[in-house]
């Protein structure tokens, strides 16, 4: 059993990383990665390409054997999780806190180049 998840455990970091790097092939600025708070965890937090609006961009990273099951792995409880974790995270770094929150998705299986849902959600309440 620890087999399996320090198994899964690989297959994540792997993706985190190929997200990472799809993303600053994209113009984005790493922030953060693997960033943990009681209670959530952040995939990558980035900054969007200069020529976008500024803003802090949360991103969860899924790794599935679609990309339709990336996207349905994503549910409500995970969603308040990242949004959680995102407070924690501008909490520590102030000179954040003025700037917009979006929320992405990066989505990744066999067979397909990463899929990057922009805005893919808005957190309940900020």
């Amino acid at each position: 059993m620890a087999q399996r998840h320090y198994e899964a455990l690989a297959r994540g970091r792997a993706a985190e990383w190929k997200a990472a790097l799809w993303l600053m092939a994209k113009g984005y600025r790493i922030l953060a990665r693997s960033f943990r708070v009681a209670g959530g965890e952040l995939d990558i937090v980035a900054l969007p390409p200069f020529w976008h609006p500024p803003m802090v961009v949360f991103v969860e990273v899924r790794a599935r054997g679609s990309l339709e099951a990336a996207a349905e792995s994503v549910n409500a409880g995970k969603r308040d999780r990242v949004a959680w974790a995102a407070s924690q995270f501008c909490a520590r770094r102030r000179n954040l806190t003025q700037l917009p929150w979006r929320f992405d998705l990066i989505l990744l299986a066999p067979g397909h180049w990463p899929h990057h849902v922009a805005n893919a959600w808005s957190p309940a309440s900020r």
